[in-house]
This record gives C-alpha cells, sequence and structure tokens, in this order.
C-alpha cells in the first residue's frame, strides 16, 4: 500500500513539474465579458400563496397530575 501511495505521489510531482516548465502545456482561452455585460434574465412562474389568520375557540382538554396517595378527583377518567 506504501509503494502504490509513494507511486502515485511520484507521479504527481512530475506532472506538476512538467507542467509548470512547459513540457506539457496546458492553454486555455479566458472568457470574455464587456464592460456593461448583464446576466440573463429569467421567468418563473409560480403559485400564488395567502397567509391569513381567523380566531377560533377551540376546546383543550383539562390535565390534572395528583401525587401518590392523594384521592384522584371525581371527574376524572380514573373515576369513570
Amino acid at each position: 500500500m506504501r509503494f502504490l501511495l509513494g507511486l502515485i505521489a511520484i507521479i504527481l510531482v512530475v506532472a506538476i513539474i512538467a507542467i509548470s516548465t512547459g513540457w506539457f502545456p496546458i492553454s486555455g482561452s479566458p472568457g470574455s465579458l464587456s464592460v456593461n455585460a448583464t446576466a440573463p434574465t429569467i421567468k418563473v412562474d409560480t403559485p400564488t400563496v395567502s397567509v391569513g389568520t381567523e380566531n377560533k375557540t377551540i376546546e383543550v382538554p383539562k390535565v390534572t397530575i395528583n401525587k401518590p396517595g392523594e384521592p384522584a378527583p371525581a371527574n376524572t377518567a380514573a373515576a369513570r
């Protein structure tokens, strides 16, 4: 495994040296933009979302906690 990693490292070093000295030239032409270049326009049709509030009365169950040894109230589920 060390041999393989060493071989890969040597190949990478040789490739970097070859590219930097010009033995293996890599050339590209940079893109050019004019001074007044604008980004392309994109139109997207999205759905309309309406957000509002509404007052409602909601029944919430009453919760009671009884310590051990205390009698349960008469109107609880344990008494039913």
